[in-house]
């Protein structure tokens, strides 16, 4: 007669309960080694060092609880997996049953057979259900926390990266990173997703994600255990019986071929950190000559350009070549031994079968079970290639917070608050990186509405100078004060910084659009000779390229006028302009702002007239320091 192998009528509650005391038992584990982990592992601390914010403090309550739904769902699959391995069993003893009572005549036996396929039918019915709902409801889980987290780290990264000047410092310090851009919006996304496949795709679960598909590879070892253990017969080898065989040969055999595995695999992570080293460098050449195309265009550089491009594009390829090769050595090893054990523990039960010890279900729900706590244990050697590739995605997001870290430890002028708004040097000496004396120590005073220009020889350190005072070059020292409020005080480059977005936001820069009225900007643009553009404040242009170098430079005196500083530092801010306009763009500022102080910096001689200081740079670190004649219009 046949007898099913579960008392499936009792079967949920015992199910739920069995996920109850997994979940707490797993939980308790799991955050017990992320923690030896995060302390006692490179990668661990690297990992708890990009993104430990997130699961500490307050706010991670949330996350936590999170992660406790969606361990409990990770869960519920490995139990749903023994289910089915149990309706296996039922399913094919049941036919078993069945032919046996048909040839024998017996019409009980076959009857019982039959009952019982047709009872594993809906029971599979039932659990296929249940297996597609929790699927479902899984990757919609997975995929908000996937998003969430990646919100917060791109916030956390990007603030870190712009945080004291980290941005441009960097290039200071003594290994500068490649492409914060690419780790911030491409290397972010991959390491939020988990997977070490790359960047998330909607389709991505809680089983597809490191993590989660270790933990579920660790329980269905324990969880499936128990069936093969009990399963597996004796087998006598070279006349030595080896009980539970079975058992003991998934052990020893993944154990073996995952150390070979490990030692296949582990240059996958130098590879895959330089495959995304050389195609980021590539991909920064093609978009820096995308920006350049009409200066190229001029030169005739093409051949240059493709010269360049070939020999980072060949970086690419050799690199790629020998990581194609090792990771088709580890697919290779890893097919050939998965392969090698599918009919085994067909091959040992069968005998079994044979002899009437176990029924045909047995023998599927065995070999069931094998294949289980086989792929389960190798999980870790079947994964390798994505531990390595989200190992190097760790390195590069470690690298950029270290990057940061230092370029904000690098040193700057001491600032003190100036109250009454003058700006006062004291004592303020330049160097260039290799240590040369760009400028003696410097002291000198500016009172409100007093102005100085800056002139000398190219090289002598007169835009550094304007970089020192900024308090972004490392390599000076003294005391600057000066007003310390936002908007206090302006840097016009030679070629002023267009953000993306319509003309408003290009002239409200850096403050938010929507700051400044309509009637102000008009007003402005009107000031700078710049009334064409009135109508185009909605208009949204890549407007670094739509405007001339001297209607950019006009945009910026306009947000001088908008944003009244009370110092203005102009870095050959007029080298675009005819005389005529740079006279009236001079008289504008010292009209409209006369309680502003003004430094510029040029080599024309006609800037000299709009200032009361003139500071000479003469090289080799000496100055001089001047009255000029009577500011025009003063």
């Amino acid at each position: 007669m046949f007898k099913p192998s579960l008392d499936w009528a009792n079967e949920i509650p015992h199910s739920l309960l069995w996920t109850g005391k997994a979940w707490l038992i797993t939980s308790v584990v799991t955050v017990l080694i992320l923690v030896l982990l995060a302390r006692y592992t490179a990668w661990g601390r690297q990992f708890w060092r990009v993104t430990g914010g997130y699961f500490t403090g307050r706010e991670s309550v949330v996350v936590w609880v999170w992660l406790g739904v969606l361990l409990f769902s990770t869960l519920i699959a490995v139990r749903l997996e023994v289910l089915l391995s149990y309706f296996s069993n039922d399913l094919y003893s049941s036919l078993q049953t069945a032919f046996e009572g048909a040839g024998a005549g017996n019409t009980a036996v076959r009857d019982s057979g039959v009952g019982g396929f047709w009872t594993a039918i809906v029971t599979f019915a039932l659990i296929a259900a249940l297996y597609v709902s929790r699927q479902i409801i899984d990757i919609y889980l997975t995929q908000r926390f996937i998003i969430r987290w990646r919100v917060w780290l791109t916030e956390r990264l990007t603030g870190d990266w712009l945080g004291d000047e980290a941005f441009y410092r960097g290039r200071f310090i003594d290994t500068p990173i490649d492409n914060p851009d690419q780790r911030i919006q491409l290397d972010i996304d991959a390491f939020t997703t988990c997977t070490g496949q790359g960047t998330n795709t909607p389709t991505v679960g809680t089983t597809t994600t490191l993590l989660f598909g270790g933990i579920n590879s660790m329980v269905s070892v324990v969880a499936f255990t128990p069936i093969l253990w009990g399963l597996s017969g004796p087998l006598t080898l070279f006349g030595i019986t080896i009980n539970h065989a079975l058992f003991w040969i998934a052990l020893v055999y993944v154990f073996a071929t995952t150390v070979i595995a490990f030692w296949i695999g582990h240059p996958l992570i130098r590879f895959s950190f330089r495959n995304e080293l050389t195609n980021a460098a590539f991909r920064y050449a093609l978009v820096r000559l995308r920006d350049a195309a009409e200066s190229v265009s001029f030169y005739r550089g093409e051949g240059a350009e493709r010269s360049v491009l070939r020999t980072r594009f060949d970086a690419i390829i050799a690199n790629y070549r020998r990581f194609v090769v090792r990771s088709l050595a580890l697919l290779g090893w890893n097919q050939t031994i998965s392969q090698i054990i599918n009919p085994l523990p067909l091959v040992i039960q069968a005998q079994r079968l044979f002899k009437g010890q176990i029924s045909f279900g047995d023998v599927t729900q065995s070999a069931s079970a094998f294949n289980n706590v086989h792929d389960s244990l190798s999980f870790f050697r079947a994964v390798y290639d994505s531990f390595a590739a989200y190992r190097a995605t760790i390195i590069r997001l470690e690298g950029l917070v270290e990057a940061n870290q230092e370029a904000r430890d690098l040193p700057r002028l001491e600032a003190e608050h100036s109250g009454d708004g003058s700006i006062e040097l004291r004592d303020v000496e330049i160097r260039n990186p290799a240590g040369r004396q760009l400028l003696e120590p410097l002291s000198l005073r500016l009172e409100p509405g007093e102005s100085l220009v800056i002139t000398g020889p190219s090289g002598c350190g007169r835009t550094t100078l304007l970089r020192s005072i900024a308090r972004l070059w490392p390599y000076a020292t003294g005391t600057v004060h000066q007003p310390d409020g936002d908007g206090d005080a302006m840097f016009l480059s030679q070629v002023p910084y267009l953000p993306l977005g319509d003309l408003r936001a290009v002239l409200s820069y850096p403050d938010p659009e929507a700051s400044i009225s309509d009637e102000e900007l008009v007003a402005a643009l009107e000031d700078v000779a710049l009334g064409h553009l009135t109508a185009r404040l909605n208009e949204t242009q890549d407007w670094s390229k739509t405007l001339s170098p001297g209607e950019q430079q006009r945009i910026a005196f306009a947000r001088v006028l908008l944003h009244k500083p009370r110092v203005i530092f102009l870095d050959e801010s007029t080298s675009a302009l005819d005389e005529g306009n740079e006279y009236s763009l001079y008289r504008l500022i010292r009209t409209r702002l006369p309680e502003s102080i003004v430094v510029s910096v040029t080599h024309r001689d006609t800037v000299r007239q709009h200032h009361g200081m003139h500071l000479r740079l003469l090289g080799d670190g000496r100055w001089e320091l001047q009255p000029e004649a009577e500011p025009a219009g003063i």
